[in-house]
């Protein structure tokens, strides 16, 4: 989920064409797929900045290797990026085989430029696994536009997204909260010091910046297209006329800012800041759960819509392990380990599935599930805001060091 690209220049979008490969397994070949896994050690490239979602992930490593033989070993990154450029980095060395990325966590404009370069496993498998069945791709368009980018089953959904904002009751007034960008900004006047993002690349920090230009530009359908430089600072002179005025009345008079989600956090559990926000609709409730935040933290939403958007797995074209990386991406699919990771207890990540092609026994571990009291309802979230083109996000996060970095 959270991550910085490598580089956009290919995303015009003439995509370059898929690398010709006949020795991947074949996912339709499933008996044939689970004897190739057995043995095979699965690099997974993986975030590692949250404590639950490292202890989920291990536990998926121990059911893989209790089910199937396969042996999960989480390399735990601070920037999705750093996984990309180890593949860019094999390909331009030649190691087009046995390379040391199996899978990784990706979205956004990683996946753009690893479509990009051509460099994940093909063709479309995502969609043959057998997991894919119980996908709820009808009703979620994210599971196969990933930021307007066509997946073509060169990734699988894990997870799916949605902004959503927090706040500690004992301290703050429900009536006063923003119920838009506009209102955050007057509640921030109200309120200085009070509220603060992470600092841009970061993937929470980044995502504010296009809550706020979504909410702000006039013309909506821009940023489904690539940047134009031509207009870029016309169309995005409202998101910086609104971060001048925000800037002074953030947390330390924003000279300095949360390096990442898990410190802004801290900062409200610490009662320096009064809202914050995050990617997952149970991130409170999860929070809450594992005692990150007292108890009287409560989840809020912008009534005109927030950015959503999926979470997904790929697999690199040079994978050593790609029937190892399959069964994993495949198990994460499964009704037990997407009602697992939806569980606020265990991680809170709302889940890819349909829970109407699901049989009563897999309905009812979702059912099961205590979603929290700081989670919001499902027709409590809002209306969702598409994510731009990944070409948008490079050039504002550069205009926005350019104008708000530290030590400028």
């Amino acid at each position: 989920m959270h991550k910085r690209v490598l580089s956009l220049a290919l995303l015009a979008l003439g995509m370059a064409p898929a690398l010709a490969e006949t020795t991947n397994p074949d996912p339709r070949k499933w008996d044939e797929v689970l004897a190739q896994a057995r043995g095979e050690t699965v690099y997974f490239n993986a975030w590692g900045g949250s404590q639950n979602i490292n202890a989920y992930i291990e536990w998926a490593g121990e059911e893989l290797k209790k089910r199937f033989g396969v042996t999960l070993k989480h390399v735990k990154l601070e920037d999705t990026a750093s996984a990309v450029a180890t593949v860019v980095a094999e390909k331009a060395a030649g190691r087009d085989e046995a390379g040391s990325v199996d899978l990784i966590w990706i979205n956004g404009e990683n996946f753009a430029s690893m479509k990009g370069q051509g460099l994940i496993m093909t063709p479309g498998w995502a969609e043959q696994l057998p997991g894919w069945a119980y996908v709820d791709a009808e009703s979620k368009p994210t599971i196969r536009t990933d930021f307007t980018i066509p997946v073509e089953g060169l990734e699988s959904p894990w997870g799916m997204a949605k902004l959503v904002f927090f706040y500690d009751q004992a301290r703050t007034e429900v009536a006063a909260l923003p119920q838009d960008a506009d209102g955050l900004l007057a509640w921030a006047r109200a309120n200085p010091g009070r509220f603060s993002y992470p600092q841009p690349p970061d993937f929470i920090g980044s995502s504010f910046l296009k809550q706020v230009l979504a909410e702000k530009i006039e013309d909506k359908a821009l940023l489904q297209k690539p940047v134009d430089e031509a207009n870029f600072a016309e169309v995005t002179r409202p998101l910086f006329d609104y971060l001048d005025a925000l800037n002074p009345l953030m947390w330390r008079s924003g000279r300095a800012y949360p390096q990442n989600y898990p410190a802004m956090k801290q900062l409200l559990a610490d009662s320096e800041l009064d809202i914050i926000f995050a990617f997952n609709p149970a991130e409170a409730s999860s929070a809450i759960a594992n005692g990150e935040l007292p108890d009287t933290v409560r989840s809020f939403t912008f009534l005109g819509g927030t950015l959503a958007n999926t979470h997904f797995l790929t697999i690199p074209y040079n994978a050593a392990a790609k029937a190892g990386a399959l069964v994993t991406a495949n198990f994460l699919l499964s009704p037990e380990a997407q009602a697992r990771k939806q569980d606020p207890a265990i991680w809170g990540d709302p889940t890819v599935l349909a829970l109407a092609k699901l049989d009563a026994e897999d309905r009812a571990r979702f059912d099961a599930i205590d979603l929290g009291i700081a989670t919001l309802r499902p027709d409590e979230l809002g209306p969702a805001f598409d994510e731009p083109h990944p070409s948008w996000m490079e050039r504002i996060e550069t205009e926005w060091k350019r104008r708000y970095g530290v030590g400028n």
